[in-house]
């Protein structure tokens, strides 16, 4: 056994790199093994953070990522990962009800929340009902009265792009004042534990499109679009200061269609993609790490794992 690990160990190494300020590359065979990568690596951060600070707190965004996290719900991290430590939260969202196809909340409950060892402690902890650990951005545009609860979950008014980009703003605030959230050294932007990303073809991360002004947005924590080229138009999302001052980021990665993305993202390809999203996702004083499948991986710079 301790052999077969060793030579997972090996493998695993021989496809890893780590190019400058790119961050480190974790390149896996298949989506299983990326999986059970990505898995152990938010456990071991949950882990750390729980033991430092008594929470974990995370960003996630929507898409297939939330399919690759359902390794936590499987054995050994379904028994060793304290869910009832994590403030969960939302890179980006869509301006859509929770129940609609394409909110990232309803993706992660169905795809990965609902399916722990205990559903219901998560979301009695993770909805958003102050003390607890809350998931901001659930009920965006939820059709419910202004300021009451209904049952033990707090319900939002349907509101505007920009009013749930200064509502979730205005709770994250909250959050760092009490020091649940850390704040940045060199900042005053939130510190996450971890910001989880995926990527799309154009090299966009979270909500952030390529070209598009709110990748200069500087001031604010939380940014609002109404002109999204893709469907839906409207959604929040962080800003590139808030997820540079994270402890940790990860993006996560999968397909030949984002493999030219990837390459542009990472590699050194001069001036002309400096403004791409995903190439300008620099930690300030965190860790870096991207997780791809051999597909995205297929256009990188061989030479980088050469060396």
């Amino acid at each position: 056994m301790l052999i077969v690990e060793l030579l997972n160990l090996l493998s695993r190494m021989a496809h890893s790199g780590v190019h400058k300020d790119r961050g480190e590359l974790r390149i896996h065979e298949n989506l299983d093994e990326l999986g059970t990568d990505l898995a152990e690596y938010i456990a071991e951060l949950s882990e750390a953070s729980v033991k430092e600070r008594g929470v974990f707190t995370i960003a996630i965004s929507g898409g297939s990522l939330i399919g690759l996290m359902g390794r936590l719900c499987e054995a050994p991290y379904n028994k060793t990962v304290d869910w009832a430590k994590w403030y969960i939260f939302w890179a980006d969202e869509r301006v859509v009800a929770k129940t609609h196809a394409d909110s990232n909340y309803k993706l992660a409950k169905d795809g990965l929340l609902s399916k722990t060892d205990n559903p219901e402690q998560i979301f009695d902890n993770h909805l958003p009902l102050p003390p607890q650990p809350i998931v901001f951005l659930s009920n965006v545009n939820s059709p419910s009265p202004v300021g009451e609860f209904e049952g033990n979950h707090y319900q939002m008014p349907i509101v505007s792009a920009e009013e749930a980009a200064d509502d979730y703003e205005f709770h994250v605030r909250q959050l760092v004042k009490t020091r649940t959230i850390n704040v940045s050294d060199i900042s005053d932007c939130p510190k996450f534990d971890l910001i989880l990303l995926g990527m799309g073809p154009d090299g966009h991360v979270a909500s952030l499109f390529p070209n598009h002004p709110v990748l200069d947005e500087k001031d604010e924590w939380v940014t609002f679009i109404t002109d999204s080229p893709k469907s839906p138009p409207e959604r929040i999302t962080f800003t590139l200061p808030v997820i540079n001052s994270a402890s940790n980021v990860a993006v996560v990665v999968t397909g030949e269609s984002k493999a030219e993305a990837v390459h542009l993202a990472t590699d050194d390809v001069g001036a002309d993609c400096l403004s791409l999203p995903a190439r300008l996702v620099r930690p300030i004083r965190g860790k870096l790490v991207w997780f791809l499948d051999k597909l995205a991986a297929s256009k990188l710079d061989g030479s980088r794992f050469s060396e």
